[in-house]
């Protein structure tokens, strides 16, 4: 397992460096998020061997049963929250999260404010855009981002660092890529998680500053 984690590692930052390169940006431009769900500790265990710092998560409880015992030997470990959150699960994702990528309702906007103070951690915020407009996928609408980052900031004083997309599956996903990167823009943002296994080259083109990739990391999910 250590030894396949480990060239598949060195094959997706090779590939980074050549999209930054392409892009005429510098290639440490691009923080890569190890998308490790369902994936064992000792997967990750053996990508922190191997120089990977930064791991992605779908589900808290998941993260909170894998990712404690290993920082104490990884002090530079970071975990990103990044799949959809309920509201009764928000003071467990501020408790084991350093960045939660997935905001978007104000029911969640306000469940974490209140889960930030009784804790005493304030992770790093990204907001959801449903670049699509795809009903079945969760995020805000990109016509309502600016009031929602708005309230936010201004209402809910919640450390909103970026904004991240999913594009839709079919179709060139660089205009939505594109899309993302000018509404972040318009809004003084400076972190965009964008692409992931199959498309992350086409949103480093766009100006994304993370990207998310697990199955080329770590194989297929069980």
């Amino acid at each position: 397992m250590s030894d396949a984690i480990e060239l598949n590692l060195a094959r997706i930052r090779e590939r980074i460096a050549e999209a930054c390169l392409r892009a005429n940006r510098p290639p440490d431009a691009v923080t890569l998020v190890a998308v490790s769900k369902t994936h064992p500790a000792e997967a990750v265990a053996a990508a922190l061997a191997a120089g990977q710092a930064v791991f992605g998560e779908n589900r808290v409880q998941e993260a909170a049963a894998k990712f404690p015992p290993l920082r104490a030997p990884h002090p530079a470990l970071r975990l990103h929250i990044i799949g959809a959150l309920q509201t009764n699960k928000a003071r467990d994702a501020v408790r084991v999260a350093d960045v939660i990528e997935s905001l978007d309702r104000d029911r969640l906007a306000i469940a974490l404010r209140d889960a930030m103070l009784k804790e005493g951690r304030r992770p790093g915020l990204l907001v959801q855009v449903n670049v699509g407009e795809e009903p079945q996928k969760a995020g805000i609408a990109p016509g309502t981002a600016g009031d929602f980052l708005r309230a936010c900031r201004e209402e809910w004083d919640l450390p909103v660092e970026g904004l991240m997309c999913i594009p839709p599956a079919e179709g060139d996903p660089r205009p939505h890529f594109a899309a993302l990167a000018n509404l972040a823009a318009r809004h003084g943002l400076g972190t965009l998680s964008m692409g992931m296994s199959a498309d992350f080259e086409a949103a480093i083109a766009e100006g994304a500053t993370h990207v998310r990739v697990g199955s080329a990391i770590f194989g297929h999910r069980a």
